[in-house]
């Protein structure tokens, strides 16, 4: 029996050793190095306040775990799903370090404060952990919850700049993470990748998955900070690469490959809140195939439940008579469709009273804004849970129907500001305050894993309003959330997507146009909203998932705009299908090679200082140099053209030398693109959907002032037989000096491959080959038959 005033006497004396931290922390006591033993992973070090290992993953991977307690945790991570193999490496130790040496790089250990530097082999430091405050774990009392706050703190050079660290939509402030601060905690419109690359040549990936925040003004801007509200060990990655395009392979070395989404979802996707009927389904379908505009996907958002309750997963027959007619008349229209399907359950249905009986179901709710009542989301994080909501969604919905790919909307969770409640909710694997950051990962897991067993011959694609470290490997495409209508909405989308991506994510997209105007639809009619929308589309052309979606009516057929809208828009609509033969060889190396198609200038022109503060630009593939124009009324932008490389204006054909900044012309017409000299770019027929026609015909756009190569990727634009091997590749090269260009010999094989194709080659110069159109005089054509060839031009 317990004695009167226990609990009390234990909560003070909580409070006291909370206190005693506290002051641990202002005043740190260096943990030093007692002993340590090496195996055939790593190193673990007993040190004088708790222990420390360092593991050696690979030659350029590092991971690190810290803690105060006596045992590390012995739980799988849910993040990392690689199964380290032993590596090889060498432990020497002098008087006052250890040194881990790989084949990559070293790592050193100070043996008074724990501290560690990374460095190459040569000795130049990469990074380092603070010497005094470099990884700490202090008692805390959140939400009524005993835990621990842990940290970890870099140094930071004034010349380093950080990004990634996932998609904060609201954010406005700039790309670059060097001297600010940023939360990490999933909640609605705001987001957390806990993945950080830094300009000096590294990675870091915090395994952690609680409400965390970046802090990147440290002792004036010197040190960052990495602080995570609940956990008993610090624990996080460290890769080499110094590339960035090696630093996100060796990220998805660690959590997974993206795999790859059939072509059509590489088209336009047609979308708004919300459609009401079948019939206004097809409506859309019809206009959109009778003005011939191109379009791939069809939308229907949430609600098409109504009156039922929320989870029942019924499509209200008054209104949908017919589902599966729906659905296979858009397959007829060579359009597919996309369903939004929420994690959360009405009480009293049968779907929430089966989740209930299995213990399936969390105590975290979500205040339902049309019924007015508060409805439950189901326990992602258990296993069991995950497949009956799976198999519920399966029979009543996904397959029975057809849909083809999956809205996985409210998926944070979101239950408003009651943040409290879900850190205090149970979940199967433990306390909500430790999986703050987890839901949407392990809810995305569920449905993928459903999807590739009982649906084999259909690529998965899920549309995720909050992503996690991890979910790429889940078919995840990150979508920015229900941002405002208005041009300083779109201005913050542009770094938002190139951070997104450059945190592992390679799919990310936003509402085209903003999804609510004060909660309304604005007036789309009106100019304003037309140039808005149109801005934004032009951007979204260039995003590697484009779709429209938001409040209002704003097809691309509408009434809504006017002539010249409407030829804008198709013109960039026209232009995205033009370029799908560059798009999705582009998402074949995101597969196969852990590709970033939408990259951050810092990928390519990492050595150039100019580029590390620049919001509004970014590289689509290796050859677009993007410049969205995200201000009311502008007709130009400055547009900064990075120094190791020259350029050509795409729309014009103008050459104009690197280095330097520019004043880009932008009527509302043109979105500034700059191509990279050197680039190679395929480029198809026009089409209204994405496999309408094959590439038998390919016009190739080079653009001379230096060398240059392009893989292209072709497959059977739907199934897995891509992971059995069954795709084709071939590399087109660029001799500059001597205008030849070689087409390799073609790599792989797949059902119904083509044998022969014609290259339509264009040099261009000027006005030839410049903008989206077709070119009716090729400077080349020849017939290519996968064998290796050459062809002087």
């Amino acid at each position: 029996m317990i004695k009167k005033g226990t609990k009390e006497i234990r909560y003070k004396i909580w409070l006291l050793c909370v206190v005693l931290f506290v002051i641990a922390g202002i005043y740190p006591a260096k943990a030093k190095i007692k002993s340590y033993k090496k195996d055939n992973y790593g190193v673990t070090f007993i040190l004088d306040k708790g222990l420390m290992n360092i593991k050696v993953c690979r030659d350029d991977i590092i991971e690190v775990k810290y803690t105060i307690l006596n045992s590390f945790q012995n739980k799988p991570s849910l993040v990392v799903n690689n199964k380290w193999k032993t590596s090889v490496f060498q432990l020497i130790e002098n008087k006052t370090q250890l040194i881990i040496t790989t084949s990559k790089l070293k790592v050193l250990v100070n043996k008074a404060t724990n501290a560690i530097t990374y460095t190459d082999l040569k000795g130049k430091e990469i990074t380092s952990e603070d010497k005094d405050n470099n990884k700490t774990i202090t008692p805390a009392i959140i939400a009524g919850i005993n835990t621990y706050n842990v940290s970890t703190r870099f140094n930071s050079p004034a010349n380093e700049a950080l990004y990634g660290l996932g998609c904060h939509p609201t954010d406005s402030l700039s790309i670059n993470y060097k001297g600010r601060n940023q939360d990490m905690a999933i909640k609605y419109m705001t987001g957390a990748i806990p993945v950080l690359l830094s300009t000096k040549g590294y990675g870091l990936l915090w395994d952690n998955y609680s409400a965390s925040n970046f802090y990147g003004a440290e002792a004036n801007n010197t040190k960052f900070k990495y602080v995570s509200e609940s956990g008993k060990q610090v624990d996080y990655y460290f890769f080499y690469g110094p590339g960035f395009d090696q630093i996100i392979n060796l990220y998805r070395i660690a959590t997974g490959k993206a795999p790859m989404y059939a072509k059509w979802a590489f088209g336009l996707f047609q979308s708004q809140d919300r459609y009401m009927t079948q019939d206004e389904v097809f409506s859309v379908k019809d206009n959109y195939r009778k003005n011939h505009i191109p379009v791939d996907v069809i939308v229907q958002d949430w609600y098409y439940w109504d009156p039922f309750p929320i989870g029942v997963h019924v499509m209200n027959p008054a209104r949908y008579p017919d589902p599966k007619k729906m659905v296979d008349e858009l397959h007829k229209a060579n359009i597919h469709g996309m369903i939004s399907i929420w994690p959360v359950f009405g009480k009293g249905t049968k779907n929430f009273d089966a989740l209930k009986k299995i213990g399936g179901l969390t105590s975290i709710t979500w205040d339902n804004v049309v019924t007015h009542t508060f409805d439950t989301y189901y326990d992602a994080h258990n296993p069991k849970a995950r497949e009956l909501y799976w198999d519920q969604a399966r029979d009543s919905l996904i397959k029975r129907f057809g849909w083809d790919a999956w809205w996985v909307d409210q998926c944070e969770p979101d239950n408003g500001t009651l943040l409290d409640e879900r850190r205090k909710a149970d979940f199967s694997v433990g306390k909500g305050i430790d999986y703050f950051n987890t839901y949407s990962l392990e809810h995305s897991k569920g449905i993928y894993q459903g999807w590739r067993r009982d649906i084999p011959g259909k690529r998965a694609f899920f549309l995720i309003r909050q992503s996690f470290a991890g979910e790429q490997r889940n078919a995840a495409t990150l979508w920015s959330s229900d941002i405002f209508c208005s041009f300083g909405a779109l201005k913050s989308q542009v770094p938002q997507g190139i951070n997104a991506c450059a945190s592992g994510i390679p799919y990310w997209t936003s509402d085209i146009g903003g999804y609510q105007y004060y909660w309304k639809a604005p007036d789309w009619s009106k100019p304003e909203f037309r140039e808005l929308f149109t801005r934004w589309f032009q951007f979204g052309a260039f995003c590697p998932v484009f779709r429209i979606h938001g409040k209002g009516e704003r097809a691309l057929f509408s009434n809504n705009w006017d002539v010249a809208t409407k030829a804008t828009l198709l013109k960039y609509d026209k232009l995205r299908y033009r370029l799908l033969p560059y798009i999705y060889s582009l998402a074949g190396k995101t597969t196969q090679e852990n590709y970033t198609m939408m990259r951050s200038l810092a990928f390519d022109f990492g050595d150039d200082a100019n580029i590390y503060n620049i919001p509004d630009q970014y590289m689509f593939g290796p050859a677009f140099l993007v410049n969205p124009v995200t201000g009311q009324g502008k007709t130009s932008r400055k547009v900064y053209l990075p120094k190791s490389a020259n350029w050509y204006d795409f729309w014009t054909g103008q050459q104009i030398k690197g280095g330097q900044t520019i004043d880009a012309t932008a009527p509302i017409s043109t979105m500034p693109l700059y191509i990279r000299a050197g680039s190679i770019i395929p480029m198809g027929p026009d089409i209204e959907y994405a496999t309408q026609k094959t590439n038998k015909i390919i016009e190739l756009r080079i653009y001379p002032g230096a060398n240059g190569q392009f893989k292209f990727y072709e497959d059977e634009n739907d199934n897995y037989n891509y992971e059995k091997g069954q795709y084709t590749t071939f590399t087109l090269t660029w001799n500059d000096k001597q205008h030849i260009l070689t087409v390799s010999d073609t790599k792989g094989h797949f059902p119904g491959m083509l044998k022969q194709r014609t290259f339509n080659v264009i040099i261009v110069n000027g006005s030839h080959g410049s903008s989206g159109d077709i070119v009716n005089k090729a400077d080349k054509t020849f017939n290519y038959t996968g064998k290796t060839l050459s062809v002087k031009i």
